[in-house]
């Protein structure tokens, strides 16, 4: 990996994540198409600081809930104890679990937002992120705004067994809840959007993005193949693939997706069907 002249600075050129591209790009092309590789146009994730800076008007965001944290309810325990676990993701990721939401702006549109962030635990969804999501949803209901949530997760939680299940049918009975009075709720979808997720928040979007070349389905191709016992299509589970076959409403570029998010909350405030102040 190339560097500058002085050993302890960060490195100048970084090689994509993508194994069909793998080029060794520069790291500030990187961070300018806001961590997007200019030769494949790979989308690396992004943390939810990352996300929520490159999504809303610069000093807006009001974190809401950020008093939440899990417990070990099973006393689980594999190669290591889950309060360990948490203790380490915690204490690298600088989060209490893997959703940050809480109010910011778009284009001075009021809305109210949850963010994943795929660093803790593969953003599982646990009693946490569930709580997060059914509240921010609440809250998204009781101010009469709309709601933005940027989904990821590898699936359901383990280590809180029933309890992380729990979550597909809490979250989806707020969603149902805050659609019945009206509220709009726009689900974008990042790599990877799988499993328990995908199952029940992710999939009840109004309106539903995702990025392109993300990673988007319940369960994995090996799975799938193997039990259907087939051969599947190309690009079977790309964004690219779901909005060929209508579970998509758009593929938008993450340079774009703020301008998209302000266009589509602008154009539905004007028609009526969208709360919100600004």
């Amino acid at each position: 990996m190339a560097r500058s002249n002085n050993e302890n600075a960060p490195p100048l050129w970084i090689k994509c994540k993508n194994p069909r591209c793998g080029a060794t790009v520069y790291k500030k092309a990187v961070e300018e198409r806001l961590q997007v590789c200019p030769e494949c146009d790979c989308h690396f994730s992004l943390t939810a600081s990352e996300r929520l800076r490159v999504t809303l008007d610069p000093d807006t965001f009001e974190e809401f809930h950020a008093d939440l944290a899990p417990t070990d309810p099973l006393g689980f325990a594999d190669l290591q104890t889950y309060p360990d676990r948490l203790e380490r993701y915690q204490r690298q990721t600088g989060l209490k679990d893997a959703v940050v939401c809480g109010r910011g702006k778009i284009e001075g549109r009021d809305i109210m937002i949850a963010v994943m962030d795929s660093r803790f635990i593969m953003a599982s969804m646990g009693s946490v992120v569930g709580e997060k999501i059914t509240r921010i949803t609440e809250d998204a209901m009781g101010a009469s705004l709309p709601l933005i949530i940027f989904c990821a997760s590898g699936g359901a939680r383990m280590q809180e067994g029933a309890l992380s299940l729990m979550q597909l049918s809490k979250t989806s009975s707020a969603i149902a809840r805050f659609r019945e009075k009206g509220g709009l709720y726009i689900a974008v979808l990042t790599n990877p959007t799988t499993a328990g997720v995908m199952a029940s928040f992710a999939s009840l979007g109004d309106l539903i993005i995702a990025e392109p070349h993300a990673l988007i389905g319940f369960t994995g191709q090996r799975v799938i193949k193997e039990t259907l016992k087939t051969q599947l299509p190309d690009g079977f589970q790309t964004s690219e693939f779901m909005l060929e076959h209508g579970f998509l409403d758009m593929v938008v570029h993450r340079m774009a997706m703020r301008e998209q998010l302000s266009l589509l909350l602008d154009y539905l405030a004007r028609q009526g069907t969208c709360h919100g102040k600004g």
